[in-house]
């Protein structure tokens, strides 16, 4: 069972590293220092996006519209925490 813990915990470090990069780009992007018409970079923002748009679109639609200021990264990221601290405190269930 400690195997089982192993894998959720990489399965949510994971998903921070790709919200993580996904909001890095996001401010390059903006910020005109990547350019989405280059191949690679554009295949990389959209599978990105394909990714964590299951994940965005849920806390999108309970947030309310802040006109261009996107927070649903910020309270993913909050919820995948969170749910590492309470994997990290029930750890006793998985011996």
């Amino acid at each position: 069972m400690l195997s089982l813990f192993q894998i959720l915990m990489l399965i949510l470090d994971i998903v921070w590293f790709f919200i993580i990069a996904h909001v890095i780009m996001s401010w390059l992007i903006n910020f005109q220092v990547l350019n989405l018409n280059q191949q690679f970079v554009s295949q990389v923002w959209y599978g990105l996006n394909r990714l964590l748009e299951p994940l965005y679109a849920p806390v999108r639609r309970i947030l309310p519209n802040m006109q261009g200021l996107d927070l649903a990264p910020l309270v993913v990221l909050i919820a995948v925490y969170a749910l590492r601290i309470i994997l990290a405190n029930n750890i006793a269930m998985f011996y």
